[in-house]
C-alpha cells in the first residue's frame, strides 16, 4: 500500500520547504542558525499542518546529528529519561548535542517537563518542542526560559497553490494520471492554511475519480467532502473559521450566534481549555473598559472550566459567552496598547525623566533622579499636573477613549484632570 500523498511530499531540505521565509527564507533567524550549524533549543508554535515537525527533521539532518522523536500523548517520564540516556551515549558520534523532538509538547505534564529540565540545560539534547497551543500557557517557565518560541503561520495561499502544482507534477503516484487544476479555491479553504488537509483533499478527490484524466472544480471538491466528513477535522479545515466566528459573533453582539458556534466547537471536540481562552481574549480585547467585569467572568469561567472539567464546564461558558455577547463594547485598551507598542518601535529607547528615575542611591540623587518628582497624593484630588512621557513624546496621545457609559466615566475623569489634553 502506497504512503499518504503528504508523507509521500514530506520535504526533506530547505529548498523543498514551504512557508514560514519569516523564521527559515534567506537571511532568517532559523536559516542563520542551521546554515552556522549550530542550534539552540526552541519551541515551534503554531497550527496543525504548518511544517513543524518536517522543520525539526530537516534541521536534524542538516546538521547531521541524532534525532530523538517522542509523543507528548504517548510518552511518560520514563520515556523521557531513557531517550536522555540514549542522547548521551550517541554525544560520541557528534559534535552538536542529539535533538529531541516533542510533538504536542504542550500535553507534557509538569513532572514530564522538569525531567526534561536538566538535559537541556547542560546540552544533553537540544530541545525542539511543537505546540498548537501557547506556549506561556501550557510549557513550565523554567524550560520555557531556556528555550525560544517561534510562531509558525498558516500557509499563505501562494504557499498552498505552490503545494499543489508540487504534488501533481513530481508525485510519483499523481504523475501517472493526467490531473488538470481547472480551479483551487475550494481546496484553499477547506484547507484552512494546513498542508497537510491539504494534500488530503487533494488525494480524495483524484481517488474518487475513475478514469485517467482528473479535472478538480470547485463543485467537486465541495461534493467530495460532504460524502467524506472525516476527510477533515478540528485541527485543520473549519476549525479556524469556526473560532473566527465565534469571536466575531460575540464581538457583533449576537449571543444566538456566539452560542451556536461554541456548540460547534463542543460537538467537534474542541479542548474545553482552547474556547475557555478565546473567551477570556475576547473580554479584554472586545468588550474592554465598556464593561471591565467581563474579563472578571470569563476568568472565572476558565477557572470553574478547570475545577469541574467536562461536560457542565459547558455551562460556565455559556453563562460567560452570553454576558460577552450582550455587553457593551470598547477596543480603546487593545488599541492604545498597539499603538503604544508602534510608538515604541518607531521611536526607540528614550530616556526616562529625570524626575521619574529611581535614585535608591546618593550619587543618583546628585545626578537629579527623582529631583522634582511630585507625589500625587499630597494634592487635591489626588492629581497634579506634571510629565510622565519621554521629553521628546510630551504631546503623543495613545489611548482614546470610545465613549461608552463605563468608559465615559473615565473619560471625564482625565477632562478633569488633563484637560484640553484629552478633548477629543
Amino acid at each position: 500500500m502506497s504512503e499518504p500523498l503528504a508523507e509521500r511530499l514530506r520535504p526533506r531540505t530547505l529548498d523543498e520547504y514551504v512557508g514560514q521565509k519569516h523564521l527559515v527564507g534567506e537571511g532568517a533567524v532559523l536559516r542563520k542558525m542551521i546554515d552556522a550549524g549550530r542550534i539552540s533549543s526552541f519551541i515551534l508554535w503554531g497550527p496543525p499542518g504548518v511544517g513543524k515537525t518536517t522543520l525539526a527533521q530537516i534541521i536534524a539532518n542538516k546538521l547531521q546529528t541524532p534525532f530523538y522523536t517522542l509523543s507528548a500523548v504517548t510518552s511518560g517520564v520514563k520515556d523521557v529519561r531513557d531517550v536522555i540516556e540514549r542522547a548521551k551515549s550517541g554525544r560520541f558520534f557528534s559534535s552538536n548535542s542529539p535533538i529531541l523532538f516533542i510533538d504536542e509538547i504542550h500535553r507534557f505534564s509538569k513532572s514530564q517537563q522538569d525531567s526534561l529540565l536538566g538535559a537541556v540545560e547542560r546540552g544533553v539534547v537540544t530541545l525542539i518542542g511543537a505546540t498548537t497551543e501557547n506556549p506561556s500557557f501550557e510549557v513550565i517557565r523554567p524550560l520555557l526560559s531556556r528555550c525560544q518560541v517561534y510562531v509558525l503561520k498558516p500557509l499563505e495561499k501562494e504557499d498552498l497553490e505552490e503545494l499543489l502544482h508540487r504534488a501533481v507534477s513530481t508525485d510519483i503516484e499523481l504523475k501517472k494520471r493526467h490531473i488538470e487544476l481547472r480551479q483551487t479555491d475550494a481546496m484553499l479553504r477547506f484547507s484552512g492554511g494546513d498542508a497537510r488537509k491539504l494534500l488530503n483533499i487533494l488525494e480524495l478527490v483524484v481517488e474518487a475519480e475513475s478514469g485517467d484524466d482528473v479535472v478538480i472544480t470547485d463543485d467537486k471538491v465541495v461534493d467530495r467532502l460532504q460524502q467524506n466528513p472525516l476527510a477533515y477535522d478540528k485541527g485543520g479545515d473549519m476549525h479556524y473559521d469556526i473560532i473566527s466566528a465565534f469571536i466575531k459573533s460575540i464581538r457583533g453582539s449576537d449571543p444566538d450566534a456566539a452560542l451556536y458556534w461554541m456548540a460547534r466547537m463542543i460537538e467537534a471536540g474542541e479542548d474545553p481549555q482552547f474556547i475557555a481562552r478565546r473567551i477570556v481574549i475576547s473580554a479584554a480585547e472586545d468588550i474592554g473598559l465598556a464593561n471591565p467585569n467581563a474579563l472578571l467572568l470569563a476568568n472565572a469561567a476558565f477557572d470553574a472550566v478547570m475545577k469541574i472539567g467536562w461536560p457542565e464546564g459547558r455551562i460556565p461558558l455559556a453563562e460567560a459567552v452570553v454576558y460577552l455577547a450582550t455587553s457593551p463594547k470598547s477596543n480603546s485598551a487593545y488599541c492604545g496598547i498597539n499603538d503604544a507598542l508602534a510608538l515604541v518601535r518607531e521611536t526607540g529607547n528614550q530616556p526616562v525623566p529625570l524626575h521619574l528615575r529611581n535614585a535608591p542611591t546618593s550619587l543618583m540623587k546628585n545626578l537629579g533622579y527623582h529631583d522634582g518628582y511630585k507625589y500625587s497624593h499630597d494634592y487635591p484630588g489626588n492629581f497634579v499636573e506634571q510629565q510622565y512621557m519621554p521629553d521628546t513624546l510630551t504631546d503623543r496621545r495613545i489611548w482614546h477613549a470610545q465613549h461608552s457609559p463605563v468608559e465615559e466615566k473615565s473619560y471625564q475623569q482625565m477632562l478633569r484632570c488633563w484637560g484640553k489634553r484629552f478633548e477629543e
